[in-house]
This record gives structure tokens, sequence and C-alpha cells, in this order.
């Protein structure tokens, strides 16, 4: 019997759903079936009714979920304090961070952090936000960055930086001659966004559904690099956060335009797994990035 088997019994209990535990873990309906009817086969009885709706936990189960629980957490205690030995001894910190973060916000930070531990390697690695939660919980991160943070019960999440959204264009555009501008002004323009059900796209898209406002989708790419370079040379407006684009207004090759409606901000998190030890150097490392060092 596999921890990640165990962890998916408890999430199907928890949400009493097979398809918001597929969905958590990245699996498929049919696999995460698969996995409960191995436990059942293995210990002879049936651990959920399948029948209820929502599904319920048989007294088997219901048995089976406390002893699983109490595994779950003693396993990754131990593995907590294993990593937290690991770290202390090889003094590096890992973080997961998405890349707009990673590679415009977060530098300062690390510049700070090396003043006062010069000899401790800060591994930063860029991920989409969905594989950062699951460096995070699976215990291969030890710190994540990521935009419009979700709540999980599984981790604890500390505010980051609000990071002002503002309108990017190309000097040629019409747009960049403005100091200011309404949001409705971007009415039926050419937009680059990000990929659909990316945090940020969803937050941009209910920004434009409060002001009832109709763009035309150009282009969608996965990171906000690519986004630029396609705002660059023209090929339409987008929406993205005021701090990726310094060193391009910096140079000319895009044009930043605040709106007069309201500011407009991304909200952005740090989430540890919950009940994680880290080493002196990891919590100051947070504490610098909470702005409370």
């Amino acid at each position: 019997m596999q921890i990640e088997t165990l962890k998916i019994f408890c999430d199907l209990a928890d949400l009493q759903s097979f398809s918001k535990t597929a969905d958590r873990h990245f699996l498929s309906q049919s696999a995460v079936s698969q996995q409960l009817a191995q436990l059942e086969l293995a210990y002879k009885c049936q651990l959920i009714n399948r029948k209820k709706r929502p599904i319920e936990l048989t007294k088997e189960g219901q048995l089976f979920y406390t002893s699983a629980i109490d595994i779950l957490e003693r396993h990754e205690q131990l593995r907590s304090e294993l990593n937290a030995l690991k770290s202390s001894t090889e003094s590096r910190i890992n973080v997961a961070a998405i890349y707009s973060i990673g590679m415009h916000t977060l530098p300062a930070y690390i510049k700070k952090f090396m003043v006062k531990y010069p000899n401790v390697n800060v591994n930063i690695e860029y991920f989409r936000a969905g594989r950062i939660y699951e460096l995070i919980l699976s215990n291969d991160a030890d710190i994540g960055l990521v935009a419009i943070p979700k709540k999980d019960k599984r981790m604890d999440v500390y505010e980051f930086e609000d990071e002002p959204l503002v309108l990017a264009c190309s000097p040629k555009h019409p747009l960049s001659r403005e100091s200011q501008i309404d949001i409705h002004q971007l009415q039926f323009e050419r937009f680059i966004g990000f990929e659909k059900d990316t945090p940020t796209r969803i937050w941009i898209d209910n920004i434009f559904e409060r002001y009832n406002i109709v763009l035309r989708p150009a282009m969608e790419f996965d990171n906000v690099e690519t986004i630029k370079r396609a705002v660059e040379i023209n090929s339409g407006i987008s929406i993205l956060p005021q701090t990726v684009m310094i060193q391009e207004v910096n140079n000319g090759t895009i044009k930043t335009v605040g709106f007069s409606n309201e500011d407009f901000i991304r909200p952005t998190g740090i989430i540890v797994r919950k009940g994680k030890l880290l080493g002196q150097t990891g919590r100051y490392f947070i504490e610098i990035l909470c702005k409370k060092a």
C-alpha cells in the first residue's frame, strides 16, 4: 500500500466526489476508482457507499479513514524532519515560483537574504501554478510563490505583493499616447492574454466581466515573457503586472498606461506545506518575503 493511495482515499472521503478528488490529484476518475478498489480488495471490505449521493464512508471506511489520517500525518512529520535536517546540512532552500515572480520580483528579496546568509544556496525553479502546488504538497519544494493563491487546508498561505495591473501596448498603438485610460476604451481591441484556466487569466477575465468589456482574443500564451514579445511587435494589447515590464519600458519597446476606473491589482502569495519544519534560514527567507524581517 502506497502513501499516495492513502492520500487519494482521504481526499475522496473529505470531498465526497470522485471528480473533485481526481482534479486535486491530476488523475482521471477511473484512476481514483481503481485506487479505491485496490484498497477494498486488500482489506476485503467495502470502504465507501457508492450508492449514496454524495458518497459516504461505511463503518469500515470511517475506521480506515481515521487510521489513514494518522499514518499520513506521521509520514509527513517524518519527511519534514528529514528535509529540515538535510537542509540544515546542505544549506539549501528550494523555491518554486511562477515565471513572472521568479524572474522579476524575487531577485531583490534574494539579494537582501544573501546579505545575512551568503553561503545558503537559494535554488529557484520556474513552473506553472498547478505544478507548484504539487511540489509543495509533495515536499519537493520548500516555498512556493504564486499569483492569486488558493486556499487549501493542507497549506499555509502568506500574503506577498499586490502587483499593479496596467495596460501594455506597443509604442505604435494609439492608446500608447494616453497618460491614463478608461477600461472601456479597450472594447473590441485585439487582446493577448494568458491561457485559459490560469489563475491570472481568470482574475483578469473577472475584471472585464465586472465592466462588461468585450475584447477580441488575438493570442494566448502560458507565460508573461511570450506575451510581452507579442505586445512589442504590436500584435495586440494586454493587461500585465507593471513589475514585469520595467526593462521593456526603459528600453522603449513597451508602453504602459494606468486605468482611471480603479487601481487594478494582482495579489500574489507565499505557500508552504502545513506543518513543514523549516530551518532558521527558511524561516528568515519567508520573513523577508513577508516584509517582516
